[in-house]
């Protein structure tokens, strides 16, 4: 009988707010995740006095839980994870939960409470109240579990005693502000923007609304600011919004690209302090990796397979022909590498990043052989795969180009301080050994070794073009290579999963294709699981979360990067002693986007960036440096090289 119903996300508050009416009532319900108190809050509120009624309770999936009353204004719910055993059919949790509902009534609001044992708070005749949650479990780290869930409540009660639902908003809004307001993107807008989101995402692929773009790319750092932060996990392939207690691929972390995907964007899009999970997981796999490379290769240094979890399990798993492949980790070193390329770091380089890209790095000299057939005794990788095609074979193309660059990068670090000189030489000598990127008889990009890849292959995974992006040795400068990868993203279509569209579009970013990124934007963006259209495969859901299918977040994390490298592409070149950057300004600006303005982006060598531009034209740059040193500004044909000094703001009118 409600009338009136609006359901709202505001992504400049983090809020969520539903409207209704019932018999000339008007309700309002909003919910927001406090970062600081560590509680999510949901306040109601009805617009008359002492209209505001309802019960509120807390139950479980998990087999061994209970819920119980605590006094007039508390219910918690304790229990154990459940851990099913599909050999005898019972479950054997270890993981203790325990969640604590506070309510808070403003008005003449009656509580029933009679007899304690009951799992319900009965709520009469409020003018509003608020309902803060409180979770903890006994995870303590991957090694330990032994926390104490009841305590951390408790602690988190005690924080939040004093603050009202005023002071945990204001606070809230506070935290969430200072990170999601450092960017702001303005596409342009049309009529289509009044539109219910279910609507826009339906017209988008054969309408013009540019705000949706915007739209999307704010939704993923939305997104990342909401599912990482210092201190939690790193998001996973749902990012952390799962509901199932046997998930899709269990909600674990694939890094043959889903993972990497995740975080591409936390650098350039002003996010930085969101990938500090990331950089803690990897740390711990370093550790945990060490054993897998000395039991399963005889190696030093560490390595992962394609796929970790809570746990930091490091060994292939899965099926032989995708899961035995040794160099997840080594692209995961990649964003510690990056953090110092933004940041300029070097207790970050020194303290965490380089160890781990050198004893990465030191797993490889041990694991690359030369391969017999090689007149120039090349060394290849394997066995390994290409993920996730053509099962287990020598020298799949992926492997080389991610470890060429985890060498080079690894031996630039430890110049950068001044560290290791024999490791650096023979790091370099090695990566230049690595068999190189090859074209093959169809003018495309050799997938493999051998040069048999089939052009009729529409895989979804498009991993031999890793070398163009996220890596940095396909670009113009290499225009052979550079027309292969062109020809193999031809041959492999528009097609595929979420995430795979999502990479596209990140690729036709990388070849100045501004109109083919766009319509890859297009191919995504399509309304999916809805009664308003038919379309089940790969897309957006209402809610605007990636459709694998079935649902994944990295497609929203990889299509708001893409958004950002259609406007914004920063690199290096490696030299012996520097480095070398240099920063494209709208390298891939599509028509549909004639006209707009970004502030607040990063490029590589610390510089935040400002751009406007009209008629598909750059007019102004505004360059800020957090580090100093050179730096080449180019848009177009247009180039500019000169030397920033740190704190220093430069405009450019075009």
């Amino acid at each position: 009988s409600a009338q009136d119903y609006r359901r709202q996300l505001d992504l400049n508050t983090a809020m969520t707010t539903t409207r209704y009416v019932v018999k000339g009532v008007e309700y309002t319900r909003t919910a927001f995740v406090s970062h600081p108190a560590g509680v999510l809050v949901v306040h109601l509120q009805a617009n008359q006095k002492s209209m505001l009624s309802f019960s509120a309770e807390l139950s479980s999936q998990h087999a061994k839980s209970k819920s119980q009353r605590l006094g007039k204004d508390q219910i918690s719910l304790t229990g154990v994870v459940n851990d099913f055993d599909a050999r005898d059919h019972i479950f054997r949790g270890t993981m203790a939960f325990e969640a604590r509902l506070l309510i808070r009534c403003k008005g003449d609001a009656t509580e029933s409470h009679e007899g304690l044992n009951t799992k319900s708070i009965e709520i009469k005749n409020a003018d509003s109240a608020t309902l803060i949650l409180i979770p903890a479990t006994s995870f303590h780290s991957y090694q330990r579990i032994d926390a104490n869930p009841a305590e951390r409540c408790q602690t988190a009660l005690q924080r939040i005693a004093d603050l009202s639902y005023e002071q945990l908003k204001a606070d809230h809004l506070a935290d969430y502000a200072e990170l999601f307001q450092r960017v702001d993107l303005d596409l342009g807008s049309t009529p289509a923007a009044a539109l219910p989101t279910a609507d826009r995402l339906a017209q988008f692929a054969d309408g013009n609304d540019p705000a949706l773009c915007t739209l999307l790319f704010q939704y993923g750092r939305y997104l990342m600011i909401s599912c990482s932060r210092p201190g939690s996990q790193p998001a996973n392939l749902q990012g952390l919004w799962n509901d199932q207690l046997r998930p899709p691929w269990e909600s674990k972390y694939t890094i043959n690209i889903n993972t990497e995907m995740n975080y591409w964007l936390t650098e350039p899009a002003n996010l930085a302090e969101c990938g500090q999970p990331l950089f803690t997981a990897v740390g711990e796999l370093s550790q945990a990796g060490q054993s897998v490379a000395r039991k399963h290769y005889n190696a030093d240094g560490w390595v992962c397979h394609h796929n970790f979890d809570l746990w930091r399990g490091c060994a292939p798993i899965n099926h032989s022909n995708h899961g035995i492949w040794p160099t997840g980790g080594a692209w995961l070193s990649q964003h510690l590498w990056w953090h110092y390329l933004y940041a300029g770091d070097r207790d970050f380089l020194r303290e965490t990043a380089y160890p781990a890209m050198k004893s990465a790095s030191q797993f490889f000299l041990d694991y690359l052989v030369v391969d017999p057939r090689s007149k120039e005794g090349w060394l290849i990788s394997g066995p390994s795969n290409s993920p996730e095609n053509g099962g287990l074979v020598m020298g799949p193309t992926m492997d080389h180009q991610i470890i060429r660059e985890l060498l080079r990068n690894t031996a630039m670090a430890a110049q950068e301080l001044g560290l290791d000189p024999e490791l650096r030489d023979r790091l370099r000598d090695t990566a230049a050994r690595i068999a190189p990127n090859q074209i093959g008889q169809h003018g495309q990009l050799q997938e493999w070794l051998e040069d048999k890849d089939n052009p009729k292959n529409q895989h979804r995974h498009v991993s031999h073009l890793w070398g163009l992006h996220p890596g940095e040795e396909i670009t113009p400068r290499t225009p052979d290579l550079f027309a292969a990868a062109k020809q193999s993203l031809l041959f492999r279509g528009d097609g595929g999963t979420g995430w795979s569209r999502a990479w596209k579009i990140n690729f036709w970013a990388r070849l100045r294709d501004g109109d083919h990124a766009y319509k890859m934007i297009q191919q995504l963006v399509r309304l999916t699981g809805s009664p308003k259209t038919k379309y089940t495969g790969g897309g957006l859901f209402p809610n605007m979360l990636d459709a694998h299918p079935p649902f994944q977040i990295d497609g929203n994390f990889g299509a708001a990067n893409g958004i950002l490298e259609m406007l914004l592409q920063s690199h290096i070149r490696h030299g012996d002693d520097a480095l070398d950057y240099a920063i494209e300004l709208l390298p891939a600006l599509p028509s549909a986007w004639p006209q707009g303005k970004v502030s607040g982006l990063r490029a590589r060598g610390g510089f935040k960036l400002d751009l406007e531009w009209k008629d598909g034209v750059l007019i102004h740059c505004k360059l800020h440096s957090t580090l100093g040193g050179p730096v080449a500004l180019i848009c177009g044909k247009q180039r500019f090289d000169f030397t920033t000094q740190m704190g220093k703001e430069y405009q450019f009118d075009l």
